[in-house]
C-alpha cells in the first residue's frame, strides 16, 4: 500500500502531467495545480518547493514512462535489432494517433523554456540525447551503415512527427513513421 506522502506526491504530479502537457508550463500556475489537485498550498511546496522543481519532477515521470514503453516495443522482438526499430516506429505511430497526444512534452518544454541554464531545458536536451544513443545502439546492433548517422536522423523523424502531431493536432496529422522506417532499415547495409 503507497503511503499517504507517496501518494499525495503523486496526486500533484497527475494534476501538473495533465496541465503542462496540454495547456503549457508558462500557460499553468501554481495556483491552478492547486486548485486541481485540491492540496493545500503549503502541502504542494512540502514536495516541489519551486515550480521548476515540479516541472523537472513532470519530466522525470514523463522520461519514466516513456522509456518504459519504449523498451516494451522493442522487447517484442529479441535478437531482432532491425525489427526491435520497425517495432519502436509502428508503436510510436500508434502512440502518436492518440487523441491524449499533444506531442513531445521534451520539446514543448525545451521551446517553452529556451533559457539553456534553466533545469528543465537540460533535462528536454538530455532527453533527446537518451533517446539517439539508444536508436545508434539498435542501429549498431543491427549491423547498419553508419549507426551514429542513421540514430540521428530516426531522431530527426521522432522529433518532427511529434511537432507536427502538436502543431496540427489529431485531425491533421496524417504521418506514418514505420513505412519510412521500415525502408530506411532494409535499405541499409
Amino acid at each position: 500500500m503507497p503511503s499517504r506522502t507517496s501518494s499525495t506526491r503523486q496526486k500533484i504530479l497527475k494534476f501538473a502531467d495533465d496541465l503542462f502537457y496540454r495547456e503549457g508550463i508558462r500557460a499553468v500556475g501554481v495556483d491552478t495545480i492547486i486548485a486541481q489537485s485540491g492540496v493545500a498550498k503549503t502541502t504542494l511546496y512540502r514536495y516541489f518547493p519551486s515550480k521548476d522543481d515540479l516541472v523537472v519532477a513532470y519530466l522525470e515521470e514523463r522520461q519514466n514512462s516513456f522509456k518504459r514503453l519504449f523498451e516494451i516495443a522493442i522487447a517484442r522482438h529479441p535478437n531482432e535489432p532491425k525489427q526491435q526499430i520497425i517495432s519502436l516506429f509502428a508503436w510510436l505511430d500508434k502512440y502518436l494517433a492518440k487523441p491524449e497526444c499533444y506531442g513531445c512534452p521534451f520539446l514543448v518544454t525545451a521551446s517553452e523554456l529556451s533559457e539553456l541554464e534553466h533545469p528543465a531545458h537540460q533535462m528536454a536536451v538530455a532527453n533527446r540525447i537518451a533517446i539517439r544513443d539508444r536508436l545508434v545502439l539498435l542501429a549498431t546492433a543491427a549491423g547498419l551503415d553508419n549507426p551514429q548517422q542513421l540514430g540521428a536522423h530516426l531522431l530527426l523523424l521522432i522529433d518532427g512527427a511529434f511537432t507536427q502531431r502538436r502543431l496540427f493536432g489529431i485531425e491533421g496529422f496524417e504521418v506514418k513513421l514505420k513505412p519510412i522506417v521500415t525502408q530506411l532499415v532494409n535499405g541499409n547495409g
